[in-house]
């Protein structure tokens, strides 16, 4: 099997961003972003899918975090699509259900090739540190769309948002990881199409 690795460097006049990205590796994240609690929250990405994950962004944080955060979700869903390749013997499909204290969450994928992106959850407060929670969804928008997955997304429940975005980063870590395995059963590609 061909190493599914990919880098993604995107520079725009908001963010420079640099990305490597291994899909087979073991949980290794290297992450600086400028914003803490999302640096705090990739880290937990790459580490609960045993992704080796190293991201730089040099962003326009004097204005907000929106361009750092939703301009990471572009690159690493492109890093996504690169590193699967043509999907030949891959699960396709990944689904997780993750309690996090209090809060339980659920994310299901499909490596369809086809865009489509469902979120259900509100949080309590407008911002943990300094990352603004609406930017939450943002971040997974922008992945299923560059990436061209389905990707549903529901906080079921939960109190403290803390817990609620960990619970949503760490159960999309694993989801990913479940839908990027290989089996050795799938021959081609999982689809009556032929292709994805």
């Amino acid at each position: 099997m061909s190493e599914r690795k990919s880098q993604v460097n995107r520079k725009t006049k908001e963010t420079d961003i640099k990305m490597n990205l291994n899909l087979d590796g073991s949980g290794i994240a290297q992450v600086d972003t400028g914003i803490g609690f999302f640096d705090h929250m990739l880290d937990g990405f790459a580490r609960h899918g045993l992704f080796d994950l190293k991201v730089t962004i040099t962003g326009d944080l004097i204005v907000d975090t929106h361009h750092s955060i939703e301009d990471c979700g572009i690159v690493l869903g492109n890093a996504v699509r690169k590193a699967v390749g043509n999907k030949k013997g891959m699960k396709r499909y990944g689904s997780c259900i993750l309690p996090m204290d209090e809060t339980l969450v659920l994310c299901a994928i499909d490596l369809s090739g086809r865009p489509y992106f469902s979120f259900e959850g509100e949080f309590p407060t407008e911002k943990i540190g300094y990352m603004d929670t609406e930017m939450v969804r943002e971040f997974f928008y922008a992945i299923s769309y560059s990436a061209a997955m389905n990707l549903h997304m529901k906080i079921l429940s939960g109190s403290n948002s803390h817990h609620m975005a960990e619970g949503l980063f760490k159960a999309f870590g694993r989801a990913l990881d479940e839908a990027t395995m290989i089996d050795a059963r799938i021959t081609d590609v999982l689809s009556t199409k032929g292709t994805l």
